[in-house]
């Protein structure tokens, strides 16, 4: 689960272009901060592509504090709404393709 939530919440983004991608960047910002020694930049930077196409920006927000908190990610796991499912849903195929992508 560590290495899962390393993968997804490493993702990073270094596109400066739009405002909405460089506010994505959160993601790669707390791939950076982590003190994890697979969160180097290339991994944090391709992970961050790879959550620009999965993720939206609200949900990297989410995910991105997933990195100081990793209980947040469990409570949404466990929470019943549509809502949570549906962005749990989306962090897994995020996690999967970052996964395949960045390994």
């Amino acid at each position: 689960m560590k290495q899962f939530l390393l993968i997804a919440l490493c993702a990073t983004s270094i596109s400066a272009v739009a405002p909405a991608t460089v506010e994505a960047a959160a993601i790669k910002r707390a791939c950076l901060a982590s003190d994890r020694s697979a969160a180097t930049r290339a991994r944090c930077n391709c992970i961050q592509q790879v959550a620009n196409q999965a993720l939206t920006n609200s949900d990297q927000k989410t995910v991105a504090k997933w990195f100081s908190d990793p209980h947040q990610a469990q409570e949404l796991k466990m929470s019943q709404t549509a809502r949570d499912d549906a962005l749990w849903d989306r962090y897994q195929n995020f996690g999967q393709m970052a996964q395949a992508v960045c390994s």
